[in-house]
Formats: C-alpha cells, structure tokens, sequence
C-alpha cells in the first residue's frame, strides 16, 4: 500500500512538473528560453527544423514568446539544471519502488499477449519486444526510457541526497569551481577569472552569498510592484464595471425621455424618435464596446504578469543559487514587463448619456443627444441672518429619505430642519441639557433616516424630526497629539460610521451602535470625510491643499493636489458616489462667488467640474434622487444632473 501511494505521487510529480510541454513525455536534456519556460533540446531542435532555415529566434510553444536563439546552436541555451537532477531523482526513486516485470507479465502495449521484456518509464507500461522495437522507430517514442525485465528487479540504486550541492566549474577553467560574481558582466566567474579577463577597475565582482542576496532583494521588491499593479487593476475594473452600469441606467432613462417627447408630438414625430433612439443605441453600444475593450485589454496584462510572476515564483522557490545567478539576466529582463504594464483607466465620462428634447414642429430633429454630463442649480434657500431659516455659517448639511434637508451652523450652534423646497421646520439650538447640542460640527444620515452629528468629543444620533436618541463616544487608545477630543468631521453609510477627531489626529470606524472596528492616527485629517465602497476613507486637508485617500488600516492609496484654474486650491468637503466617484468642494482662496464643486474618479484623477460659482461651499450630502446638496455659509444649493 504504501508502495503503491509513493508510485501515484512520483506519477504526479512527473505530469504536473516533469514532462515537456511538447513530446508530453519526461524531460531529457531540459534547456530554458528566455521566458523561463523549458523544454527538451530534441524537441526544441525538430520545432527549428519546421522553421525557416535563416530563423534566428524561437518562439515559445506555451507563451509565444521569441527567443534569440545563440550562434553556437539551441545546445548553447541555459540547462535546467534543478529539473534535470529531479528528473534523475524520479527515475531513481522509481527504480527503487520495484516495478518489476515477471516472466509471466503480458505485454501492456498491444493486444497479442506477448511476454514483456521491458518497461517503459515514460508510458509506464510493460512492453514485448515487438513494441520496444516500435518505440524506437516511431519520433515521439523513441527518446523514451526502456530498462530490461531484469534491471527492475536490482534494488541497487541510492537514493540522490537533493540537500548536498556540488559547485560547478567554470566554463573557461574546468578545473576552477565558480565562486564570484561579476556585477558588471553579470556572469559568475572562477578566480582565475577574477585574475585574468575581469582584474581591471572596471570589473566589479562580489560574493555568491552576497549576490544572490542582492538579486533576491530585486526580485523581492519587483514582485512587489507586481501586487500593487494587481490592486490598481482590480479598482480599475471596479470602476469600469460602475461607469458601464451607470452607462446602462442612463441609455435607459435617454430611451424614457425620448419616448416621452415623442407621444407628446404624436405620430409626426415617431419617424424622428426611431432615428434619435437608435443613435443612442449605436453610441450607448460603441462606450460599451469601449469599457468592454479596457477590461480586456487590463485583464490580458494581468494574465500575461501572472504567467511571468508564476515562473519567476517557481524558479526562485526551486532552483539552487547557482542556477538563480546563472538565470538572472534573463529572470531580470522578463520583470522589465513591469514598466510595459499600462493600466486601462475607467473613462467615467463616457458612462453619461442623455437626451435634449426640443420642438420638433420647428427643429429639424426630435432632440440633441448630450454626450457629456453637466449640472445645472436647482434650488437654492436661506440667506444671511439669524432668525429661523437664515444662516451665519452654515457647514454641514444632510438629507432624510423623505428629501428633508438638515443644516449645522457652526456660528449660531444650531441644527436646522428643512422641507426639500427649503421651508424652514424646526432647529435644535446650543443648551446645557445632555440630550441638546453643545457645538455642533459636521453630519451624516444613514439609510435607517438616523442622523449622526458631531458634537465637541460625542456623536450624538437624532431621528428625522430632530427628536435625541442616543450618542456615544469615540474612544481611541492609540491615538497621537493632544488628550482632548474634537470631532470635526463625520460620514455614515449602511452599517458604519467614520469620525474625524481632529483634536487627536485620529479617523476611527464604527458600528452604528457605536463600538469600534478600526482606528488609524494621521496628521494630516481635518474636518471632511467620506467612505467609498471599497474600503477606503477619503478626506481633505485645507491647509495643505489635499485630497487623500487610505484603507482602513490607514495605508495611503492616494494623495493628490486639488486644483482651481490651474492653481492649487484648498478643498473641504468631500462625497463619494456609488460608483467610487469622488465630489470636493473647493476655495480658491479669494472673496467672490467664484469657488466650484471638482469630480475626481476613484484613484484621485480629475474628471470634470460640477459646480461653479459658489460663495466658501463647505459640507456636501446626496439626496435620494442623486442630487447634490452643498452648505455655501449662508444658504444651500441643490445641483442636478442634466
């Protein structure tokens, strides 16, 4: 039994590692091309014979990958040297299982019952002698292992100590074991080597140890570019697949107001409606193709990095440090795919589609398709002042399901409550009683109409009519700078909430009940926050005029500059759609109604502008239909998407 178990994992080691991709059988004479793929040099050999007779290359049967073949012949490329002494190992260890042939065992091969006289390793089969003759005709078989009957039954065979390694000898001085390598040549040399062809200054040789330690560092540190390649891709995917959702939500809602206009001016227009419809179609399609071409294109650079990352893992995990140093050039040159690797961004502005319906009793076409999203003021209440509804600084605001629309003003420390046309309901002003307000700050509406508000070193948490509920403290041991707290800044979605403490530069996560996921400490937090669908925290730093993104371990996954007419500008609020797009206001640093709301995509790139001409616009919050509410110190303007 136990024989039988140690034969089916010889068995799976040699098809799943030790037979060439070519014949299918063993390796024999095992040589690497340049994209560390091996293969037999026989085979390699007849695939150059099929070639042209001047070809100087040869391409890879797994990968299609060219190598240069050397002008001394295919027997000049770099050995496998660790696959050739496993495969030695193998047939070792199999000799020594005993599968042995008897004198009454019939031929496994045909179907006349001949005796068998031989075994064939490679078929693992027992053969007459009319099939050992037929193997060494027939091209595919003839390279393959036969052992007499009786060689099988001579246990004789020790078994290889694959701990042991035996130095090779330099080429050039074949008595002289390889000890240097020569970084300027990189090549292993010999000492005499060392003393002959690379004594001059110029040379620069160090130790095996030495090198192999630094050449494992290289490929340490590319593979690790590799992995943040891998993330980049996958947020970029993410995105692309958002975007062509939207595309999707919007070519529908194209198609809705397109039908709209077209029962309105009844059958003299349908002829108009089919026409524009279906140029929308064929737009909507070619944006699609489009998404569907960057996905493709991203996922064929990963597949291809992930064919080289596996090889190059392979080698590095088996190969001894000889063989590494001797394989490095080409191990090196396939990792420069790196820099080839060019991400395929999610086009965000081309998931917007829409339709400008116009007369067509006077216009030649039912409408214009807008192939650009653009916003425009839908509403706009309060005013300067003191008294119910008026605003000395209003800075946060947040919206209930119902479309009311809740303001903090930071000056007068009151939280107001408004119809989603801007009527006034009710407030809760500054009082000393525990469930009444002390400062508050910034906040944020969950999807249970629960709203959290920041206030002085607690959130406190109220229903839809301003009616307390509960609060609680954010407790963070392993904050940094000053003991006292001060929340600034808050963000809610469906089951968590963010709070900035900027009095102890810290960002902490909760649940909605309060208790604590994650906290991370960060200079550089101020007042503004929101969480995206990825597991990022997206904030804004006014002073130094940045926007900043970290995961919830507080590991930087972007930091960019905001800009304003080609200045740098200082942003405070800050929203982040379903879609990982990102809204911040900005200040351009002058009095005026010229400060505008910027779009950026989920990696921190710029994609349009949203908003323009606001007076210091400060917090931001989404209203059910998608529109943008933005708190402008003395009232709050409510942007749609055209």
């Amino acid at each position: 039994m136990a024989e039988a178990a140690a034969q089916t994992v010889l068995d799976n080691i040699s098809q799943g590692h030790l037979e060439c991709p070519i014949c299918y059988c063993r390796f024999k004479d095992p040589k690497m091309l340049d994209c560390l793929h091996s293969f037999c040099l026989n085979c390699l050999v007849e695939m150059m014979r099929k070639q042209k007779t001047e070809a100087k290359k040869i391409t890879c049967p797994v990968c299609r990958k060219e190598t240069q073949v050397p002008d001394e012949g295919l027997q000049s490329l770099s050995s496998s040297f660790f696959l050739i002494s496993l495969v030695d190992e193998i047939n070792k260890q199999e000799q020594l299982l005993g599968k042995s042939v008897t004198s009454s065992a019939p031929c496994e091969s045909c179907e006349e019952g001949q005796e068998a006289v031989s075994t064939c390793l490679d078929c693992k089969e027992n053969i007459c002698k009319k099939c050992e003759e037929a193997h060494q005709f027939l091209r595919y078989t003839k390279h393959h292992r036969i052992i007499p009957a009786q060689d099988l039954d001579k246990s004789t065979v020790a078994p290889t100590d694959l701990t042991k390694t035996v130095a090779p000898k330099c080429r050039k001085h074949i008595k002289q074991p390889l000890c240097f390598h020569c970084e300027t040549c990189d090549t292993l040399i010999c000492l005499m080597c060392a003393a002959t062809e690379h004594r001059s200054a110029e040379h620069n040789f160090i130790g095996i140890t030495d090198a192999i330690e630094s050449f494992r560092k290289s490929v340490t540190d590319i593979l690790q570019t590799f992995e943040k390649s891998k993330e980049q891709f996958a947020s970029n995917e993410d995105s692309i697949n958002h975007a062509r959702k939207r595309l999707q939500k919007k070519l529908a809602q194209a198609r809705s107001d397109i039908s709209a206009q077209e029962e309105a001016e009844i059958a003299k227009i349908r002829n108009k409606a089919k026409l524009l419809t279906e140029k929308v179609d064929e737009i909507g399609q070619e944006r699609d193709s489009e998404y569907e071409k960057a996905l493709k294109h991203n996922r064929e650079q990963m597949e291809r990095a992930d064919q080289i990352v596996t090889a190059v893992n392979d080698l590095m995990r088996q190969a001894d440090d000889i063989e590494l140093l001797e394989l490095k050039p080409k191990v090196m040159h396939n990792l420069e795919f790196q820099k080839e690797l060019k991400c395929e961004p999610a086009k965000v502005d081309m998931a917007f589609i829409g339709v400008k319906c116009q007369d067509v009793v006077s216009d030649t076409n039912l409408g214009e398709i807008l192939l650009n999203e653009k916003w425009h003021l839908k509403e706009e209440f309060g005013k300067e002042g003191t008294g119910d509804g008026k605003f000395q600084w209003a800075a946060g605001v947040a919206c209930f399901s119902n479309g009311d629309v809740v303001v903090t003003d930071v000056t007068q420390k009151r939280l107001s409550l408004f119809t989603s046309n801007g009527q006034f309901k009710t407030s809760v002003d500054q009082g000393t009683d525990s469930n009444q307000l002390e400062n508050p700050w910034r906040v944020g509406v969950n999807c249970d109409d629960l709203l959290f508000v920041t206030d002085e070193d607690k959130v406190k948490i109220f229903d839809n009519k301003l009616q307390f509920v509960r609060e609680f403290t954010p407790s963070v041991d392993d904050a940094e700078g000053p003991s006292k707290s001060d929340l600034s800044g808050i963000a809610v979605d469906k089951q968590r909430v963010a709070v900035i403490d900027w009095g102890r530069k810290v960002i902490s996560v909760h649940n909605l009940d309060g208790s604590l996921i994650a906290s991370t400490s960060n200079h550089l937090v101020r007042h503004y926050i929101a969480m995206s669908n990825k597991e990022r925290l997206i904030f804004t730093n006014y002073k130094e005029k940045r926007l900043m993104c970290v995961d919830l371990k507080g590991n930087e996954v972007f930091n960019v500059m905001t800009v304003l007419n080609g200045k740098p500008a200082k942003p405070t609020g800050v929203l982040c759609d379903d879609d990982g797009s990102i809204y911040v206001a900005l200040h351009c640093g002058t009095e005026g109604d010229i400060d505008e709301v910027h779009q950026y995509d989920s990696n921190g790139a710029f994609i349009s502008t949203v908003a323009q001409g606001l007076y210091n616009p400060l917090g931001m919050a989404f209203t059910p239909a998608g529109d943008v509410l933005v708190a402008c110190r003395h009232s709050v303007k409510i942007f749609e998407r055209m």
